[in-house]
């Protein structure tokens, strides 16, 4: 076996973890989590956790990748753990499950690209969203988009992944920020950002516990946490880099562009008078597909739109694959072509369910998302905080230029306000998931 790959430019690695944060989690599912979950309230929950919860553990995978220089599931062994392996098991399987039901949307979205060039759901956006989300044809999308995201892992980290992520990234936020602009020009932007942007603090104090847990998976969900993604992207690092400066400038970029989601969503709902939260998981394709129909320049706005959705859909999905793929290669000496190829013939089946009834796409979603994602993050922050802490800031350390404190600091965040809100998170979520499972399945 070949020496193990490496990012050639520190941008490189940070577009890409930026690209793996920046995906359908911010544009597909933010929007219709915020509006489901009271606004303006939510976000506020929503940002605490992501810096304060979502941040910490995302540099506990950082330290494990760099230091293991290994793939999620053989990084503990290799730096003397190989007890606590179980928790890049989780990952491993985590990705696989979300990959399956997240290439199904990826293939919605390359078919919604279609129909705004088109206009094939000018007659009615629901029965268009109807004929997309299920069947043969969705398949047929579904294999599609896994197969664009196979053939960029397939060129490898530099080739394949970096290149992507210096090309796909920018290109998001500019045709982003472009539709920004173009939503504060309608009528309703107003009250959409007042919707958005004004929380009201007895909501928030009285729904803060019932926020919570929404907030807490969209975090890990968006931030790529939990699911190994940041070991592995950690373990192509080859030099001694503040991985603190590094996680801060993710993590805030990631965050702006969920922010500027909203500034895109919210205004044209209320433009067009649809009330926030209709539609649940289907709420991007049906709310806004039928608002553009209707709006200025609504076939090209919907177009460019759904564009963003794709390329910020794939740049999460290469992560996702590349933590499956780094795994076979690592452990079978499989050359890269062969994993990826078994990787997606794998997913591809596992998800095929999630392409012909939206049951089961919720189901995946709520026991990936919402369960093991959550698991993953707390055993990570029980390890980080309790089991790993003396190697853990030595090598958080190393490029750190800020006060010293900070790596005890990042610690006993670690040990207690994580760990606390992960349980009682994944305590609730548990038992909703069992009856969305009753609901849907049973």
């Amino acid at each position: 076996m070949g020496s193990r790959e490496t990012w050639a430019t520190r941008l490189g690695f940070i577009l890409a973890a930026i690209g793996s944060a920046v995906g359908l989690g911010n544009i597909w599912r933010f929007p219709f989590i915020t509006a489901e979950s009271g606004g303006a309230a939510f976000l506020v929950v929503y940002l605490l956790l992501v810096a304060f919860i979502g941040l910490p553990v995302m540099l506990v995978e950082f330290v494990i990748g760099r230091e293991s220089k290994q793939n999620v599931v053989d990084a503990f062994p290799a730096i003397g753990y190989g007890n606590w392996k179980a928790i890049g098991v989780i990952g491993s399987i985590t990705g696989f499950i979300i990959l399956s039901y997240y290439s199904v949307v990826g293939g919605w979205v390359i078919q919604y690209i279609f129909g705004s060039l088109t206009g094939a759901y000018t007659g009615s956006a629901e029965a268009y969203f109807g004929q997309v989300s299920s069947g043969l044809n969705t398949a047929g999308f579904d294999l599609l988009f896994i197969l664009l995201v196979a053939g960029v892992v397939g060129f490898g980290v530099r080739d394949g992944l970096e290149r992507a992520a210096k090309l796909l990234v920018p290109s998001v936020v500019g045709l982003m920020l472009f539709l920004a602009v173009y939503a504060a020009t309608l009528p309703g932007a107003a009250e959409g950002y007042a919707y958005y942007l004004s929380p009201n603090l007895a909501t928030l104090r009285s729904d803060a516990l019932a926020i919570l847990p929404a907030a807490a998976g969209q975090a890990f969900f968006t931030l790529s946490t939990g699911v190994g993604v940041m070991i592995t992207y950690g373990s192509y690092l080859d030099e001694d880099r503040s991985l603190l400066r590094d996680g801060f400038v993710i993590m805030l970029a990631d965050t702006c562009i969920a922010v500027l989601a909203g500034l895109i969503v919210f205004p044209v709902f209320f433009a067009q008078g649809i009330a926030p939260g209709d539609g649940g998981i289907g709420a991007t394709f049906v709310s806004l597909a039928g608002a553009f129909t209707t709006l200025p320049g609504g076939r090209l706005v919907g177009t460019v739109f759904f564009v963003i959705l794709l390329l910020a859909a794939l740049t999460s999905a290469f992560s996702i694959l590349e933590v499956i793929v780094s795994f076979i290669i690592d452990t079978t000496g499989s050359a890269r072509s062969y994993a990826t190829a078994g990787s997606v013939a794998g997913i591809f089946i596992v998800g095929l369910p999630t392409a012909f009834d939206l049951q089961y796409l919720t189901v995946y979603d709520a026991i990936a998302n919402n369960v093991l994602l959550l698991l993953g993050g707390l055993l990570l922050a029980l390890f980080g905080g309790w089991v790993y802490a003396t190697d853990a800031i030595t090598e958080f350390s190393k490029g750190l230029t800020s006060p010293q404190f900070i790596p005890k600091l990042w610690i006993w965040v670690l040990r207690v306000p994580v760990v606390v809100v992960l349980s009682y998170v994944l305590y609730q979520n548990i038992v909703d998931v069992i009856q969305t499972i009753q609901t849907s399945l049973l």
